[in-house]
């Protein structure tokens, strides 16, 4: 790896971005079990070697060549192949959920693992996790829904990590009047010959080319709205082998994910199978809906975590005006803005895929706190990653936005979180529903305030209050049905979980001597929680302090944290 390139710019690349990473190995022990940690050790060591090198190099390559769709078949860049092998085939990313043998584990992967492989992947190349997901969303959901025939029949090619025999999975929902709106949907499912036949447009479909597609489609004589509408599983290939009767239209071009292909959809009579009860579709695609939410949100951290490592790695080695920029007071500042978000939304993460696990095996108090946690990170990660990659490319400075760095396309590839599988708005109001429908505070608050109270006292007393305001107001919102205010409150909401969820980290893993975290909630509290006010500096707490301790990455024992709080608070 070379320090600096030619031009005098910190070149960062053959960065093996696991080991950039100080904290992640603490956090993978601390939520993924010992045992299963140290077991995959090696892969997330291999892993952040190829995500800082090669697969950052392919990556790039993909980005500038887009596929090209020529008679019905999509031509895809070789690079985009290869990066599509090492995460469905070596890494056996969509597969590891659901059947054991993947990277050596007798038994399929918890979500927590998955979702912490693949958080190192995406750092390198974002295009892929979307396919990735959809497959691994799609293979959940006829699991849990379709007739178990039908789960036999597809369920080796779903799960296989032989590039020949897999089969990928996507999701043909958007249509141009439906978008959010899924109760407009227009596809029509016609019973012909003992078959459900689909016709209609599906206008965005990502993936265009996947073998298996979950759609979404209103069988004749079915009343208005999402009630409904059923859900079918589409094969691009018939069981004869011979094409299917749908055509992709065109390829969009597109912000990002440039090398992944977009398409239009045209359903001509296509034979697709019924999957569950014809009166539960929309309910049934949710699921997919929201596993893709949780991936969006673990995209979003882990694009914040490659920014703020390109943004330290500049800052450490670069000068300006006879000092290395991470000396600079308000270069300081900066980091510390794009390190708490990105501390945020992986604490969140982590916690989310482990209740999900619980709700898995029928733990009804998980399950509501998952629905409520799952379109909470999507809303806020995935906004925050925007600011939080743009900023990182400023560090770089003018030489960041130019292509050949991976500044540029994460900044592209940001700005898709908050759009796909529900822009802002929506989501936003999905986190009322959440609240008001199904009482998910009631199941999330005594577990975040258990983590609370073994916080440090200072930290403790700040992070309650907030965590009873942020709910108090995100309760109030959902019952009066306040909708301007929904993104107020789900952004209060996100930061006093993730402030308790970062506190409870720090007291786990001060055990073992590193409470750092502890730092970064109450870096949440000054920056996201407490008042203030825009025309005076903030009083609460020592920016420079924290900056001196948390940019290092270096633990820091529990009582110097304690000590450094109470001259904080």
């Amino acid at each position: 790896m070379s320090v600096r390139s030619p031009q005098g710019v910190p070149d960062s690349r053959g960065l093996n971005l696991f080991e950039a990473d100080p904290s992640y190995r603490g956090l993978l022990d601390l939520h993924l079990g010992s045992a299963l940690s140290s077991h995959l050790l090696p892969h997330f060591t291999q892993l952040g070697a190829m995500a800082g090198a090669e697969l950052d190099e392919l990556a790039l390559q993909a980005d500038k060549n887009a596929p090209v769709l020529q008679e019905q078949n999509i031509q895809k860049h070789s690079s985009y192949k290869k990066l599509e092998e090492v995460a469905f085939g070596k890494y056996g990313l969509a597969a590891m959920s659901h059947r054991g043998g993947v990277l050596g584990w007798p038994e399929p992967l918890p979500p927590a693992a998955k979702y912490a492989l693949t958080y190192l992947y995406v750092q390198a190349e974002f295009g892929v996790c979307c396919p990735l997901s959809m497959t691994d969303a799609l293979t959940r959901t006829i699991r849990k829904f379709a007739d178990p025939a039908l789960v036999a029949r597809y369920l080796p090619a779903l799960t296989s990590q032989d590039m020949d025999t897999l089969i990928q999975g996507a999701m043909f929902m958007t249509e141009q009047q439906a978008g959010s709106d899924v109760g407009g949907v227009k596809t029509i499912a016609k019973m012909q010959g003992g078959d459900w036949r689909l016709y209609g447009d599906k206008w965005f479909c990502s993936n265009a080319d996947a073998g298996l597609a979950l759609v979404l489609a209103r069988p004749e004589d079915s009343p208005a709205g999402t009630a409904g509408l059923s859900l079918f599983l589409l094969p691009r290939t018939l069981p004869d082998g011979s094409a299917n009767r749908y055509s992709i239209q065109r390829l969009k071009e597109k912000l990002g994910t440039r090398g992944m292909p977009s398409g239009e959809i045209k359903l001509e009579g296509a034979l697709a199978y019924l999957v569950g009860d014809a009166l539960q579709g929309f309910k049934q695609m949710a699921d997919m809906i929201n596993m893709s939410r949780l991936s969006n949100g673990m995209r979003a951290a882990g694009m914040m975590r490659r920014a703020l490592t390109e943004a330290l790695f500049v800052a450490r080695n670069r000068e300006a005006f006879g000092k290395k920029l991470i000396e600079l007071p308000l270069m300081r500042r900066q980091l510390l803005k794009l390190m708490l978000p990105a501390e945020a939304a992986r604490s969140f993460l982590f916690f989310t895929a482990t209740e999900l696990s619980k709700a898995d095996s029928g733990d009804e108090d998980a399950r509501r706190r998952v629905r409520l946690m799952t379109p909470l990170i999507k809303f806020r990660a995935c906004r925050d990653a925007r600011k939080v990659t743009g900023d990182a490319m400023e560090v770089r400075g003018g030489v960041g936005y130019t292509e050949e760095w991976s500044d540029p396309r994460l900044v592209r590839d940001a700005h898709l979180g908050s759009i796909w599988e529900g822009t802002s708005n929506i989501v936003a109001l999905d986190v009322l529903r959440a609240i008001r429908r199904e009482h998910c505070l009631e199941a999330l608050l005594p577990v975040l305030n258990e983590r609370i109270e073994r916080a440090p006292r200072l930290l403790a007393g700040r992070l309650a209050a907030s965590l009873d305001k942020a709910a108090e107001f995100a309760h109030e919102t959902a019952s009066t049905q306040n909708e301007a205010h929904a993104r107020q409150a789900a952004t209060g909401l996100y930061y006093a979980c993730a402030a308790a969820l970062l506190a409870g980290e720090g007291t786990r893993l001060g055990e073992s001597g590193d409470a750092r975290r502890h730092l970064i909630a109450f870096l949440a509290y000054v920056h996201r929680l407490a008042p203030r006010d825009p025309l005076r500096r903030v009083t609460t707490g020592s920016e420079a302090e924290l900056a001196e301790a948390l940019l290092p990455e270096t633990p820091l024992a529990p009582d110097a944290v304690e000590r450094m709080l109470k001259r904080l608070a």
